[in-house]
């Protein structure tokens, strides 16, 4: 048996906006993860900026961050045996045209810039991700 991680799901504004986000959420469910907090916010670009920092020096850097800020996003704390693998599994192919039949942005991801959800890379990362968008407090 694995360990029990926490890995952070956020749902994109693009999404949010074609009213898939509790299609999405019943998904991971299903999966088995278990929502620790979730919230529906807008997050301004300095505040995505700051969020996808790691990212600054890559050429999608500025058309990431305005899009992370053109919408509602609905940032979800999650935990399981193996959360961040299993996540990331679940959410498929960063390009939906390469995702797996059964993923989420198989389903509901319409291009590599537009791919419904983010997911944490590691599990430091994870713990990292749930800080900047949840207080200890918010989470259950």
């Amino acid at each position: 048996m694995g360990k029990m991680e926490r890995t952070l799901c956020i749902v994109k504004p693009d999404a949010v906006r074609a009213n898939n986000a509790g299609n999405i959420i019943a998904m991971i469910q299903a999966a088995g993860f278990r929502i620790l907090g979730m919230k529906q916010i807008s997050i301004s670009e300095a505040v995505a900026g700051e969020f996808y920092s790691v990212h600054n020096e890559r050429p999608f850097y500025g058309e990431l961050v305005k899009f992370m800020s053109s919408g509602a996003i609905v940032p979800i704390a999650l935990e399981k045996v193996n959360a961040v693998a299993d996540y990331r599994a679940l959410i498929g192919a960063t390009d939906p045209a390469e995702a797996e039949e059964g993923t989420i942005r198989k389903a509901y991801a319409s291009s590599k810039g537009e791919n419904a959800v983010h997911g944490s890379d590691s599990v430091e990362n994870g713990m990292i991700e749930i800080s900047f968008f949840f207080a200890g407090s918010e989470l259950i």
